[in-house]
Parts: C-alpha cells; sequence; structure tokens
C-alpha cells in the first residue's frame, strides 16, 4: 500500500522529522546530563543512583502516594509469608 503525499505534506513531513531529530538529540543530551548529575550526588551521599532517579521520576509525575500503597502492599504481602526480615 503505497500513499501519496502533496509538495505541502512533503514539507511539513521534512520539517516534522529534521524538528523531531533534533528534538530527540537534545532529550539525549539532557539524559545523560542528568544521569551524570545522579551518578555524582549518589556516590557524594552513599546512595544507589537507582534510587535518586526513581526519586525523580516519582516527584516528577507526582505519584508518591501511589508508590506508598504499592509498597505497604509489598510489606504486607512479605509480612504475611515470613519474609520481612
Amino acid at each position: 500500500m503505497s500513499i501519496s503525499f502533496s509538495n505541502e505534506d512533503i514539507e511539513k513531513l521534512k520539517r516534522l522529522i529534521q524538528e523531531g531529530s533534533q528534538v530527540i538529540g537534545e532529550v539525549e543530551t539532557l539524559n545523560e546530563g542528568l544521569k551524570d548529575t545522579v551518578k555524582h550526588i549518589a556516590e557524594e551521599m552513599g546512595i544507589k543512583p537507582a534510587i535518586l532517579t526513581k526519586a525523580i521520576k516519582v516527584a516528577s509525575k507526582g505519584e508518591f502516594g501511589k508508590h506508598r500503597d504499592d509498597f505497604d502492599t509489598l510489606e504486607s504481602i512479605l509480612h504475611s509469608v515470613g519474609k520481612d526480615s
């Protein structure tokens, strides 16, 4: 199945792909910078980088209550089967 595009559509697609590629590159650069910052601070504070990354994600999404509920459920399960120590 082949789709035919008008010249106007082709120009829109070219701009979209060019701008989208630029945005993706910028996001990758920002993510690498954040990863380096998290790693540095984690080393300074003696915290696992994954924990700091998770804290950032939870905070950015405003989902602390959901994670607390999930942890409470996890704690209840492990306590019930005697694996909470």
